[in-house]
Formats: structure tokens, C-alpha cells, sequence
């Protein structure tokens, strides 16, 4: 594996002409490249099934991406974000969405992920304009807590759910949570 020395903040320019690199996750706050392992078989499948549940449910218009890139901040220093999942129309950028893109942000909290997932990203996602914020935690049980934007107040979070989670925005949906992280 070769190290690469980033001097410095970098710009989403410099972020955009990075080689393409699968041996981790990397997403970038501030201006600062964050490396983090890449999810491990449970987290993966978690993902896998709950974007499935999504996307056999969304009306034409929308769809639910895996790992798609999401620019929360693009003054300088930016911030780039890769959420688990994201609900948003399919008509858009093919690179790289913007914050005022993404209808739901749905993160899957990992080990090493929760103060990220739940403080960090709920902040960012929040100034950025992100409407729903899902965070779902494997347990057991499987939990999910939403989170909708409430005017200057930043996310309004709602009580967490287990079992089946329903919900009527961005459009009628129903996730089955139990057997998530089986």
C-alpha cells in the first residue's frame, strides 16, 4: 500500500483528482482527507438491504444510492460526506450531489462511526440543508432514529423505532429493521 503526503487543506479540486482508491473510506471535512476502515460484512449488508427495501418502494422519480458522494460545504475549506445511503430525484449530477440534493441522508453507525454519525454528521447535514437524517444502529434490536430539519433550531429528533419504521416523506415508505443485521 503506497502513503501519500497531503500538505495542507485540500480543495475540492484537489479532492476531485484523487486516484481512485477502495482500500478504504474517505471523505473529507474541512479540507482534511478522514480515513477510515472500510465497512465490515454486517454494515455492508445492512446497507444492501435497507437501500433494497428503499428503492422496491420509491416512486420513478426518485432513487436511494449507495455510497454516493454528497458536497455538504463547498466554500473553502469544503466538506465532502459519503452517506450510506441517500434518497434523492434521479435527475442530477452523476458525480456528486449537493446538500440541497439529498432528501434523506441515512447513515448505518459502525464501530468507530458513532460520534461521527450521530454529533458530526448531524450538524453538517443539517446546515447543508438535509431535510431527514435516518440513523439506523444494527443492536441488537436494529434502531432507527429520524431526524427532520426544524427551521433555526437545527434536526428535531423523533423517539427511536424498532421493529417497522414508517414514514411519508420523501414518500410513502416502510423499512423492516428486524433482521438487518443478521
Amino acid at each position: 500500500m503506497t502513503s501519500v503526503h497531503l500538505p495542507g487543506l485540500l480543495s475540492i479540486e484537489e479532492w476531485d483528482a484523487r486516484p481512485e482508491d477502495n482500500s478504504a473510506h474517505f471523505e473529507l471535512q474541512e479540507g482534511v482527507l478522514i480515513v477510515t476502515p472500510r465497512p465490515l460484512r454486517p454494515h455492508a449488508r445492512a446497507v444492501f438491504r435497507i437501500a433494497k427495501q428503499l428503492d422496491d418502494q420509491l416512486p420513478d422519480d426518485l432513487e436511494a444510492l449507495i455510497e454516493f458522494e454528497v458536497c455538504v460545504d463547498d466554500s473553502y475549506p469544503p466538506t465532502v460526506r459519503i452517506p450510506d445511503i441517500v434518497i434523492t430525484r434521479k435527475a442530477g449530477s452523476d458525480k456528486r450531489l449537493d446538500g440541497s440534493d439529498v432528501l434523506v441522508a441515512i447513515e448505518v453507525v459502525s464501530p468507530g462511526s458513532r460520534r461521527t454519525d450521530t454529533v458530526t454528521k448531524r450538524s453538517e447535514y443539517a446546515e447543508a440543508g438535509i431535510g431527514h437524517y435516518w440513523i439506523i444502529e444494527l443492536g441488537p434490536p436494529a434502531t432507527l432514529t429520524a431526524l427532520h430539519l426544524a427551521g433555526d433550531f437545527g434536526y428535531q429528533e423523533s423517539p427511536s423505532i424498532t421493529g417497522r419504521f414508517t414514514t411519508s416523506v420523501p414518500a410513502a415508505l416502510h423499512l423492516d429493521l428486524d433482521g438487518l443485521g443478521d
